[in-house]
């Protein structure tokens, strides 16, 4: 074959082989992923261990994918001979360009070292429950530069990963799934409590949704307007148990008072004196 043909190709055989090869190496990091996804479900009711290893893994799984697509990059431009001389004159100005990278870098370089630093730490994890920015809902992907939160309401929430170093947020499953539930009720004074105790008791039994840990009744405040506050605390493995489970309580108790304690419910009283006779 003629050189004027056999170079080209040759180059060509060459970036195709390398590019082969990067994708080789990401398809059996996802091949690796897989296995541990499988080996680590999180369709379990404790699934705290399971978490952590998703994060970390997801977090290193993205960060050696953009490392390996980089570099294959690199290797494919500086095949090149024009490509090499560049290169080698950026490296005689390498001070000033890499004070002018640094800067135009810094924010991309924090979002890196925000999300080394949330996949080892941790203050959030695939699948925790979070209260951020006023929503709830769960941690559904982690990336190298933002955070996805499903909200509730099947919305999607998108957050840059330095927002949970920065800023406080409520993480409901930091260290557990279990959740305790509260249903407030403001009622009269003539409510009898022991009853409330003994019904709440009874619907909690009854219910799968309850983890039988804790089943309080309690009357924590009254308030100026002529009602008292009455607290009721129950237990769940989770947070959405717990939130089905507060919304059944608190239908169950309210329709309990109407039938059995109507003259219990809020009411406002007004007094009214007859003037004495002759006045």
């Amino acid at each position: 074959m003629a050189p004027t043909y056999r170079l080209p190709i040759n180059k060509a055989i060459e970036i195709a082989l390398t590019i082969i090869f990067a994708l080789i190496l990401v398809r059996t990091i996802n091949v690796f992923e897989d296995y541990f996804y499988l080996k680590y479900d999180l369709n379990k009711e404790n699934n705290l261990k399971e978490r952590k290893i998703r994060t970390q893994l997801q977090f290193v799984r993205k960060f050696i994918v953009s490392l390996i697509i980089l570099v294959t990059i690199a290797i494919i431009l500086l095949s090149f001979e024009s490509m090499r001389k560049i290169g080698a004159g950026l490296l005689t100005g390498v001070g000033i360009g890499g004070i002018i990278i640094g800067f135009a870098a810094q924010k991309s370089l924090g979002n890196l070292l925000a999300g080394f630093q949330i996949a080892f730490t941790q203050p959030i994890r695939i699948d925790d429950v979070l209260i951020v920015e006023g929503e709830w809902g769960k941690v559904e992907e982690i990336t190298l530069t933002y955070v996805v939160v499903n909200i509730w309401d099947q919305r999607r929430l998108i957050l840059p990963i330095t927002y949970f170093i920065e800023k406080p947020f409520q993480n409901w499953t930091r260290v557990s799934a279990d959740l305790l539930g509260t249903v407030f009720l403001y009622l009269d004074y003539t409510i009898p409590v022991e009853p409330m105790r003994q019904e709440l008791t009874r619907l909690l039994n009854e219910n799968p949704l309850w983890d039988k840990r804790v089943n309080v009744v309690q009357v924590t405040d009254s308030t100026k307007d002529g009602t008292i506050e009455v607290r009721f605390l129950m237990s769940a493995s989770n947070s959405s148990r717990a939130f089905d489970l507060r919304c059944y309580v608190r239908e169950a108790m309210i329709a309990f008072i109407q039938t059995n304690y109507p003259e219990s419910l809020p009411k406002k009283r007004l007094e009214h004196w007859d003037k004495p006779a002759g006045l």
